[in-house]
């Protein structure tokens, strides 16, 4: 984290409060409060510990000029009300204990946070014989280290011993198809979204105050539904397909995916290839858990004759899937703000999608039916010609075409 605004004011307070007096210091805090324009007594008033009101009076009496505020007497040193921790040296002590049981986060950090409201607190200490306001709670607990702060996403869950070596895997087996000149490509299903006028994250530029109107609420037009996009990546070719479901994210949509990809790009650029690669995360439809994803695999390798090889990455790492940041996020910005409507007007914004970098993406509307529930028997799974790798032979598998059962 860079060195901010109030970062730079409390090191010039606790530079020059040693050689200020009373006046000055008010003046000085009113000078930077003015400097930094809109927010800046709130900025003076976290870095300083100094009052709202002290600030203000600081700032007018600069205003109004030098000679006017050299008539306001100045206290002697320790002159004033004293402060209320000054009076009540158990204050801290006491506000420490109400927010202790509660504080989130790591405690050997410099920074923390506490569930409890100012005004809650404030209350508490109040009940207990300290009438405090939550404006002062506020300040004692900036001083003592606690910052108001959201939740931050950084946990995985359990992470496998494995992982790593994992990765190192994945990358070793893509750049051996790679370097056959045989496809790779990266597989998931984007977040599903509703079809209908609602609220989309982001603004786009429209006339001045002339908004799109939307809905006011989320819930789900039983007319339009939702859909479900399911991409796959090209590595080599930095090229984007999605298949635009409108039913349900099964291992059956998955795969039916992959196929009409297939069908529609990868057999016009690979036309002697005689293997896939798919690399895909551990759950979803295409988890590797799932006997219905491999049993429609296995029909998909007979169709073609492709030899298909997949590589699951290790459960929680879905992040580090090429698809995620190297097509869905373009596409989430490029209908950033815009409602959308129709199953029309999602198909054209995806395959809109374009980068500097050449990304190039086609999208079809794909209103077959999925149903849930379809499971695959012992027998069915018995007749995948399924070889597993040595190493996590349930990440890392090959399912070639029947009629050259390989052992």
């Amino acid at each position: 984290m860079g060195v901010t605004t109030e970062d730079v004011v409390r090191k010039k307070y606790e530079a020059l409060s040693p050689l200020m007096d009373e006046r000055m210091r008010r003046c000085w805090a009113g000078i930077e409060a003015e400097s930094l324009g809109d927010g800046g007594i709130a900025i003076v008033e976290r870095a300083t510990g100094m009052s709202r009101t002290t600030i203000r009076a600081g700032r007018d009496e600069v205003r109004n000029g030098i000679d006017g505020a050299a008539m306001i007497q100045v206290r002697r040193p320790g002159g004033g009300r004293p402060r209320l921790e000054e009076l009540n040296p158990g204050l801290i002590t006491d506000l420490e204990s109400l927010v202790e049981p509660v504080t989130r986060g790591d405690p050997e950090s410099p920074l923390r946070w506490t569930t409890k409201s100012t005004r809650k607190l404030a209350a508490e200490l109040t009940e207990r014989g300290t009438p405090i306001s939550p404006q002062k709670v506020g300040e004692l607990l900036f001083l003592m280290g606690y910052r108001l702060q959201a939740v931050q996403k950084t946990r995985e869950g359990t992470e496998h011993p494995d992982r790593n070596a994992q990765f190192e895997f994945i990358n070793d087996r893509v750049e051996a198809y790679q370097a056959r000149n045989a496809p790779v490509i990266s597989v998931d299903t984007k977040k599903k979204e509703l079809v209908g006028d609602f609220a989309n994250k982001g603004r786009e530029w429209q006339p001045m105050s002339e908004p799109v109107p939307v809905r006011v609420h989320d819930f789900i037009d039983k007319d339009l539904g939702k859909v479900i996009p399911y991409g796959v990546y090209d590595l080599a070719r930095n090229e984007g397909w999605v298949n635009v479901g409108v039913d349900h994210d099964t291992p059956e949509f998955a795969v039916a995916s992959i196929a009409r990809w297939w069908s529609q790009m990868g057999r016009k650029v690979y036309e002697k290839a005689t293997e896939l690669l798919i690399t895909a995360d551990a759950g979803g439809s295409n988890a590797y858990r799932s006997r219905v994803f491999k049993t429609e695999l296995q029909a998909f390798a007979d169709r073609t004759g492709l030899r298909i090889g997949v590589s699951h990455f290790p459960p929680g790492t879905s992040k580090w899937n090429k698809i995620e940041h190297r097509l869905f996020c373009h596409i989430t910005e490029n209908w950033r703000g815009r409602p959308l409507v129709d199953h029309e007007t999602i198909v054209q914004l995806i395959g809109a999608t374009r980068t500097t970098t050449g990304l190039r993406v086609r999208a079809k509307l794909d209103e077959r039916a999925f149903p849930k529930g379809v499971e695959a028997t012992d027998e069915e799974l018995a007749e995948v010609n399924l070889i597993r790798d040595a190493f996590h032979g349930e990440w890392n598998y090959t399912i070639a075409p029947r009629g050259r059962r390989e052992s």
